[in-house]
């Protein structure tokens, strides 16, 4: 399923030797911007407009150094590697840049962002967690299996995908580094959304350190009133996990004496076209 190479990073995949020692599928060439596709498994979408400055004061001045990476298609090239690199020649009106030419699969192409961004610390939280997310849902992939290729312990990759578990209004605040992770956490063991986005505005509000969150969080858990505390039969809370496991997002099962609901989180118009097709796959 994955290219054992992928867990090395980039200098896996990126030759280091000159360009004679190329084979026919791979090789440095200089490719016309224009012809260059945006990477559509780029799990980032937020980028640091000061740092890409920096990079195209770089480039101005001495040109681009390293290749991007990129893969044949049709009508041209896609881009694997390098998003930054092309935004800045395309900033400074360069005609081509030098590219690796690199066949890979659709799963190799995630993958390789993925591992990219992540070596490079550029991704936020919740860019890593529906990174993950597309690895399992779209290519297969177990959380151990996630774990091997990207380097991590796997309560780490099962810990990031429980990000996906917050109310949007809350991974807005994440995505945009309002809270840490460490504060997410603590607002993710409170029982309702409507708990969890209040704790979170006290400490965007207050400043909260990650242990004053969880005291407040403690605090909150223990003035709820019993009857808001929804205590779950152990095969719907079963269920509910097996569901999530299956779609990679959150599922809440509202169980009755004759009827009930099941709700289904999605957080875009992608991502509930990615749920659509996994339930008519089971169909079939």
């Amino acid at each position: 399923m994955t290219n054992k190479a992928l867990g090395k990073g980039l200098s896996a995949l990126i030759p280091t030797k000159e360009p004679e020692s190329f084979s026919s599928q791979t090789g440095i060439l200089e490719i016309p911007v224009a012809n260059i596709r945006a990477n559509k498994y780029q799990p980032r979408t937020e980028f640091n407009q000061a740092k890409l400055n920096d990079l195209i004061s770089s480039i101005k001045e001495k040109g681009v150094v390293q290749p991007v990476l990129v893969r044949k298609t049709e009508s041209g090239y896609e881009l694997i590697a390098g998003e930054r690199r092309l935004r800045a020649a395309k900033t400074l009106g360069m005609e081509k840049i030098p590219a690796i030419l690199k066949k890979v699969s659709d799963v190799d192409m995630l993958e390789i962002s993925l591992i990219e961004n992540i070596q490079r610390e550029e991704l936020n939280p919740m860019e890593e967690a529906f990174a993950y997310q597309r690895l399992m849902t779209e290519f297969g992939f177990t959380q151990e299996a996630v774990s091997k290729v990207i380097g991590k312990d796997r309560s780490t990759i099962a810990n990031t995908l429980r990000l996906l578990f917050l109310p949007n209004k809350v991974q807005d605040h994440l995505a945009k580094g309002d809270i840490t992770t460490g504060h997410a956490k603590a607002i993710l063991s409170l029982q309702t959304e409507g708990a969890q986005i209040s704790v979170c505005g006290v400490i965007i509000k207050k400043g909260l350190s990650v242990r004053e969150a969880e005291a407040l969080a403690a605090r909150r858990m223990l003035t709820q009133k019993p009857s808001s505390l929804k205590i779950k039969d152990g095969n719907i809370a079963d269920i509910e996990n097996k569901l999530q496991q299956i779609f990679g997002t959150r599922v809440v099962i509202s169980h009755g004496k004759k009827r009930g609901t099941i709700r289904v989180d999605y957080y875009s118009t992608d991502d509930l076209n990615r749920i659509l097709d996994i339930i008519s796959s089971k169909k079939a």
